[in-house]
């Protein structure tokens, strides 16, 4: 191979190599592996994954993200590389990269329901709650049977219930009027959010905190009948 390449470099050794001293716990040869192969192209975006692997694991999140702006300015289509750059930012709290890289994601694929789950969770974080509403929305869109978007967007509006409930509670004795049409937005939280917790438990009938949210709304709304069916099924 040198014969017919002189100076050139068989990358799929030095790949191999990067492989080997990760396993092996050698980081720093990893790296430089890694970083070999990667400038020289060797599996493209996927290398540059395993070099930022390889520098997070040496507790480098700087230089883990250096590596995957650099695979991603490179392979701008590889969604692999977009992926691990959001989690970095969205483990490292740098909501607004986060958000950049996640609509770059979205319109890569835009049938990924995980990306707006990703999205709405980063919204519902910073407060921005309409927004959270419509990406969760989305995700249920795209996959209806997505337990998590389900139970993030139950659980924003049933706790949105209970502070609408922290509201009526706060209205003087003397005003029941007030009173009762507070306690009224609050059931209207609470009926957004029992579909969805139903949904939740559809998808994991045991799962402890659907039940929990379930027997809580079923109470709230005075549907009797399934809050004593959720009770027994709670061993209560």
């Amino acid at each position: 191979m040198k014969a017919d390449n002189p100076g050139g470099i068989d990358t799929v050794i030095v790949f191999n190599a990067g492989l080997a001293a990760f396993n092996a716990g050698n980081l720093a040869k990893a790296i430089k592996f890694y970083g070999e192969a990667a400038k020289h192209g060797y599996n493209e975006g996927r290398t540059y994954q395993l070099l930022s692997k390889a520098h997070l694991e040496n507790k480098d999140t700087a230089s883990a993200l250096i590596a995957l702006q650099e695979g991603f300015q490179k392979y701008p289509e590889d969604n692999g590389v977009l992926v691990e750059l959001i989690n970095i930012y969205i483990n490292s709290g740098k909501t607004n990269d986060a958000m950049k890289y996640l609509s770059l994601a979205i319109e890569q694929d835009p049938e990924n329901s995980t990306y707006y789950f990703a999205q709405g969770s980063l919204y519902d974080q910073v407060g921005e709650q309409e927004k959270a509403i419509q990406s969760y929305k989305k995700a249920i869109s795209v996959n209806p049977e997505y337990y998590d978007a389900n139970y993030n967007l139950g659980a924003l509006f049933y706790n949105n219930g209970v502070k609408q409930i922290e509201v009526a509670n706060k209205v003087p004795a003397n005003d029941n009027a007030r009173y009762e049409a507070e306690l009224k937005k609050a059931d209207e939280w609470f009926e957004k959010a029992l579909p969805l917790m139903e949904k939740c438990r559809e998808l994991k009938p045991d799962d402890p905190y659907a039940l929990e949210s379930l027997r809580n709304l079923y109470y709230r709304l005075q549907m009797m009948d399934k809050y004593e069916e959720i009770m027994k099924l709670m061993g209560q």
